[in-house]
């Protein structure tokens, strides 16, 4: 679904670096003012991060600073409402992964719809995640994992940082397909998950490519699998589980840049296209694979159908769990 920038989008990037303004409703150039790119998660992240990856060359293209604004609270619920309520001007700019998107409307009441109160501009980045287990776990397959939990009949664990976060809705997808039933361990913090498995005190995590990549190729962890559409490049020898027997299956995290609905199409395009400038840029780039990221820099159309399809699979995998359906 999220794929690299078309031929569209490469196209903007030439056009995305030109110091063209853009005409606001009372004839104001834009930017004629700094834009504020609003983060809903304090600083240090992956969310954060990639929100600066682009916010300095965006910047220097624009001619205007783009300030991150980083407002957590809430699961993310304060930073969305507040831009999604924001004047449509081009000014205030959403950087949010899909969880505030797709899965937090459906667990509890928000004051915004995400399928109709944002312009969806790029997805900068993605991350998919990693089956994990520790070096002593028996099963060295996803086949192997699978009948291994088949045999303990719901007595295996996995953990996640909670209820309802992506890597714990990632283990619902995998195991009602697959079959068998596993313990769910929430935990309050990934740093403690990442050291309980190299413990060996819960056996299995969907961690984060950016968590596991410090751990490649030492020998502390062993990687079963991958969630993506494709191999990620960091780690191109652990297949997929689409290539394990699960075809079609996709759990990823994207940070994608929204705008409030309303903001003019001028607007967003020239800012996708400073996306993709950056994305494509081989230093930002580099950094960004280095960080566990997977650049992106797609275009409007392509992130709002992501958007959608999103929505939907969420939705069916938080019923799974048994959670309700936020009103």
């Amino acid at each position: 679904m999220i794929k690299a920038a078309t031929t569209l989008g490469i196209l903007a990037l030439s056009s995305a670096l030109l110091p063209a303004a853009h005409a606001q409703p009372g004839g104001a150039a834009w930017p004629a003012r700094p834009l504020k790119m609003v983060v809903p998660y304090p600083p240090g992240g992956n969310t954060d991060a990639i929100a600066r990856f682009v916010a300095q060359p965006m910047s220097k293209a624009l001619g205007q600073p783009v300030l991150v604004e980083n407002r957590p609270g809430a699961n993310g619920v304060i930073a969305v409402d507040a831009v999604a309520h924001a004047p449509a001007d081009g000014y205030t700019l959403l950087l949010a992964p899909v969880t505030q998107l797709a899965i937090v409307p459906r667990l509890m009441k928000t004051n915004y719809d995400p399928a109709t109160d944002f312009a969806p501009i790029s997805i900068v980045a993605t991350n998919p995640f990693v089956l994990t287990v520790g070096a002593a776990f028996p099963a060295k397959t996803l086949a192997e994992f699978v009948e291994y939990a088949r045999s303990r009949k719901g007595a295996l664990q996995y953990a996640s940082s909670g209820e309802g976060s992506l890597p714990h809705l990632t283990g619902v997808q995998l195991f009602s397909r697959a079959g068998v039933e596993l313990t769910h361990v929430p935990y309050k913090g990934n740093a403690q998950i990442m050291a309980d498995v190299l413990g060996g005190h819960v056996p299995a995590y969907f961690a984060n490519l950016s968590e596991v990549l410090p751990h490649a190729n030492k020998g502390t962890l062993r990687f079963l699998a991958q969630t993506g559409e494709t191999r990620a490049p960091q780690l191109p020898d652990v297949p997929t589980i689409a290539e394990q027997g699960y075809p079609g299956f996709r759990s990823l995290t994207w940070n994608g840049l929204l705008a409030p609905t309303g903001t003019p199409q001028a607007v967003v395009d020239r800012l996708a296209g400073l996306v993709a400038a950056a994305t494509h840029d081989p230093e930002i780039a580099g950094r960004m694979q280095a960080a566990g990221l997977i650049p992106v820099g797609d275009t409007p159309s392509q992130f709002a159908e992501t958007l959608r399809a999103d929505l939907k699979s969420w939705a069916k995998t938080v019923k799974l769990f048994g959670a309700r359906l936020a009103d």
